[in-house]
């Protein structure tokens, strides 16, 4: 194997290698979903990321109007590590990754009692990795945190079972913010649409079978966080 060079990320080399692979053996594309099974990235926003990345640097093509439209454009005669020196041979920078703390789950449903503290129960190593240039050029690493989602309250905003929220640390929020909330009345928590309106708060899910929350003092909910990112579970996601 070649080693990286500084600022080569390992995952393009594995995508490469992968999509060599597969060029070699099979002859149709692989999906998404198989190239992060196959590299080890769980979310497929993640693995579109690098991907576009790559179609940037000409090493793949790409037909965006079929899901399995990943071509390899380097010579698939090429054994894999000659297919990483090309990609080491090129001047594009890379952005680096992130490692935000997976800190808890959050109820997109009714919610469900489970104190703030609480969330603090997912082991201190647990994290996720994103690409920095995912995320808004004005977000504060230091003020992100994950939440993984339970429940389905917030589909219609493509929020899932399973998937993660990349948070901010926040307490205030402007109407039509998706938020964490801490209702400290009841001791449970939620994920919401946030509005402030003039018989109080209203915490707005995205499901159309669902009912909003209505709270008349704005004093007995606390917010916890905005939500800057989704990140999607990868059998969440079809091809």
């Amino acid at each position: 194997m070649v080693r990286p060079r500084k600022g080569i990320n390992e995952r393009h080399q594995k995508i490469l290698e992968y999509l060599s692979r597969r060029q070699d053996k099979q002859r149709y594309p692989p999906s998404i979903r198989e190239i992060g099974e196959a590299t080890g990235i769980s979310s497929t926003s993640v693995v579109t990321y690098y991907l576009k990345q790559l179609e940037e640097m000409n090493l793949i093509e790409r037909d965006h109007n079929v899901s399995r439209g990943v071509r390899l454009n380097i010579d698939s005669t090429k054994t894999p590590n000659r297919v990483v020196e090309t990609i080491h041979n090129l001047s594009s920078s890379i952005n680096e990754l992130l490692n935000i703390p997976i800190v808890g789950r959050i109820f997109a449903s009714e919610p469900i009692p489970v104190a703030a503290s609480d969330f603090n129960y997912f082991d201190a190593e647990t994290n996720i990795q994103i690409a920095r240039s995912l995320l808004p050029a004005r977000e504060k690493t230091s003020e992100l945190f994950a939440l993984e989602v339970q429940g389905n309250s917030m589909i219609d905003a493509m929020v899932n079972e399973g998937d993660v929220v990349i948070m901010k640390k926040a307490q205030t929020a402007e109407n039509g913010d998706m938020v964490a909330i801490w209702l400290k009345d009841e001791d449970k928590t939620t994920l919401k649409y946030f509005f402030k309106e003039s018989k109080g708060i209203r915490l707005q899910p995205a499901n159309p079978t669902m009912q909003p929350i209505m709270v008349k003092n704005p004093a007995s909910l606390e917010i916890q966080g905005k939500v800057v990112m989704v990140i999607r579970k990868l059998n969440s996601y079809k091809n």
